[in-house]
């Protein structure tokens, strides 16, 4: 009776061992799916920043326009960043973004110096063609 019995459970346990083995073989099989997503996903997000730090926008392009405009038409080619800040209406983050796209796009035309008086302050500089 009692053999009987321990017989019982024990075939009861190994049922319930073999179950378990199940799960967690089919945990670990949807562990590797996920970090194999969270893979793609990092590497989509990692393409998006690229593509954005590659070319400058269209919003970016038209301050960049006009900034070129507002240094074009002043008799000294040159305006503090304040300036082009009060400008232009943007914050300083926006303003450096449009600086470096008409940078790029213009290689060698621009230049940035300290502005006279106060050294903290910048000025960005038309140079002579």
């Amino acid at each position: 009776m009692i053999e009987d019995q321990l017989l019982a459970e024990l075939a009861a346990l190994r049922a319930e061992v073999h179950g378990l083995r199940d799960k967690v073989a089919s945990l670990e099989l949807e562990n590797t799916t996920l970090s194999d997503n969270q893979l793609i996903q990092l590497r989509l997000i990692h393409e998006l920043k690229e593509k954005a730090k590659r070319s400058p926008g269209k919003t970016e392009l038209s301050r960049a326009e006009k900034i070129e405009k507002y240094l074009a038409a002043r008799p000294d080619h040159k305006a503090t960043f304040e300036t082009l800040r009060g400008h232009l209406g943007i914050d300083k983050d926006l303003l450096n973004d449009a600086i470096k796209a008409l940078m790029a796009s213009s290689p060698g035309r621009y230049g940035i110096a300290r502005a006279p008086g106060d050294k903290r302050k910048r000025a960005l500089i038309m140079l002579p063609k």
